[in-house]
């Protein structure tokens, strides 16, 4: 059972007035956006940032990038979809070239430090003059992950497809993650899938929330200094943060994010930001 302990984000607390001042803002020439990315809510607080865990586009032609949820504070936005381009997103070491997008929905954290146990989610819709790619600084994202037989994500509607399904821990499992973020690119084995939660080696730290996880294809090379430390695979879920017991670190699975996604769609048809959410194929 997974008990959390410490967020990974300096979570943002927002106030009325935040996104007039973004919105005066234009953007500059095409900006990449790409996994890994950190990414900031409110221009004047650089410090308090979090990560971009994958990027691409949604069953209604919409280009998506998603983040933690646990990353904003806010009950007067959460839980609902922004239509309106209330909380602009900036790139956190660009900040003067304006929103790379603006966020459409996220789960509140209903009282935990790091975000809601299933739903731990942000959808960001980015804004037409950004070019999606799937190639972040040591991670290449090769698609969304797909578990054939594995256990239904807790979020999935019945009969879940294979994006929605879970990496099995057990004994005799040996799925692994990579990992991108402040600390370099980790990769290690999956030793607990508690509802979709995996607890895992790879390490990160403080603002790595949202921020990219692949499944190590086996028999496919690892990171390492020979290779650059880069590394390839589909995208299987973002970080999340850190538990009581080791290994102390723990992600949302891509399967709880995409199982939601469609849940909600299902209630609400075509008005659900994200729904459908397939990683880029752009270099």
């Amino acid at each position: 059972m997974i008990g959390l302990a410490a967020a990974m984000a300096a979570t943002v607390t927002l106030g009325l007035g935040t996104a007039g001042a973004a919105s005066a803002q234009e953007p500059r020439a095409p900006k990449r956006v790409h996994n890994a990315m950190q990414i900031v809510f409110d221009a004047s607080t650089p410090d308090a940032f979090c990560t971009i865990g994958a990027v691409g586009d949604d069953d209604y032609g919409r280009r998506i990038a998603i983040s933690a949820g646990h990353c904003l504070r806010s009950p007067e936005y959460a839980d609902r979809e922004l239509r309106d381009d209330v909380i602009p997103v900036y790139h956190r070491q660009d900040i003067a070239w304006g929103p790379i997008g603006w966020v459409r929905y996220f789960k509140d954290p209903e009282g935990s430090m790091t975000g809601h146990l299933t739903k731990d989610y942000m959808v960001i819709e980015l804004v037409p003059e950004v070019n999606p790619s799937s190639q972040g600084p040591t991670l290449k994202q090769t698609g969304v992950l797909e578990v054939p037989g594995g256990t239904p994500s807790p979020n999935a509607l019945t009969p879940a497809p294979h994006s929605e399904r879970l990496l099995g821990a057990g004994l005799f499992d040996n799925n692994e993650l990579v990992v991108s973020g402040q600390l370099g690119v980790w990769y290690g084995r999956i030793t607990d899938n508690s509802r979709g939660v995996y607890q895992a080696h790879p390490q990160h730290k403080a603002g790595d929330s949202g921020g990219p996880t692949i499944w190590h294809v086996p028999g496919t090379p690892y990171p390492s200094q020979a290779n650059g430390f880069q590394a390839q695979g589909p995208w299987a879920g973002i970080t999340k943060g850190m538990i009581l017991s080791y290994p102390w670190y723990v992600y949302t699975s891509s399967a709880n994010i995409l199982a939601d996604l469609r849940a909600r769609d299902a209630a609400d048809p075509a008005d659900v930001f994200g729904a459908g959410f397939e990683v880029t194929a752009n270099p």
